[in-house]
């Protein structure tokens, strides 16, 4: 299952970031970006403890349910061993982090998930595969740019890169010819305003754009 979800993120190369959307809320927006090409999801936790963690594990689980193999869905956001926790016993799959933190990075390997911290400088993405990280995060990129990723991707050619932050339809292409494997992308897909009036078909059209900007 490991190879499976690997192979998965290279070649499909978008996971779109769920960040407070209500429950009722997630099946069809789900479905509306599975329509627009996209497999694999990230549901992410919440930093201030306004959403408690078992509510936001409870919203994989039922991803992760409904949508089995056809999408593979993960946790974002995280920060804590007891998070990559809840997330196994929920069916997520893979394990993203805004920070490098190698008990998170090794719980999350020791439990057969997929690890991707974050981390900006040579030597965190360095300590972050050390660790143990089948990708490193590169957050938030677009403050830093392509030329960025070239200088990093150089001494560490070894490393697969995620870029996210600021990613968009028309960066990804030059992002790609830097040297990374894959993005992050939340709000660009997940439009607020068609979030709220429930445009479905406006959503899965966004995605649609963003997958085919790969190809």
């Amino acid at each position: 299952m490991r190879e499976e979800i690997l192979q998965t993120i290279e070649k499909e190369k978008i996971i779109v970031i769920v960040r407070g959307v209500e429950r009722e809320k997630l099946i069809p927006l789900a479905e509306a970006m599975y329509a627009g090409g996209i497999r694999l999801l990230e549901v992410t936790y919440s930093a201030n403890g306004k959403v408690f963690d078992e509510d936001t594990a409870e919203n994989i689980r039922m991803l992760a349910e409904c949508f089995k193999g056809r999408m593979f869905v993960g946790a974002g956001t995280v920060l804590t061993e007891k998070q990559v926790e809840l997330t196994a016993q929920a069916g997520g799959k893979f394990i993203i982090s805004p920070d490098t933190c190698p008990p998170v990075i090794q719980k999350t390997r020791e439990l057969g998930l997929i690890s991707m911290p974050g981390a900006l400088t040579p030597t965190e993405i360095q300590a972050a595969h050390r660790a143990g990280a089948d990708f490193v995060k590169l957050f938030p990129i677009t403050s830093f740019g392509t030329g960025y990723v070239k200088a990093v991707k150089a001494p560490l050619s070894h490393i697969k890169f995620l870029a996210v932050g600021g990613v968009d339809e028309n960066n990804m292409p030059d992002y790609l010819k830097a040297g990374v494997s894959g993005f992050g992308v939340g709000s660009n897909i997940i439009d607020k305003k068609m979030l709220e009036t429930g445009d479905w078909s406006g959503i899965t059209a966004l995605a649609e754009k963003y997958v085919n900007a790969l190809k």
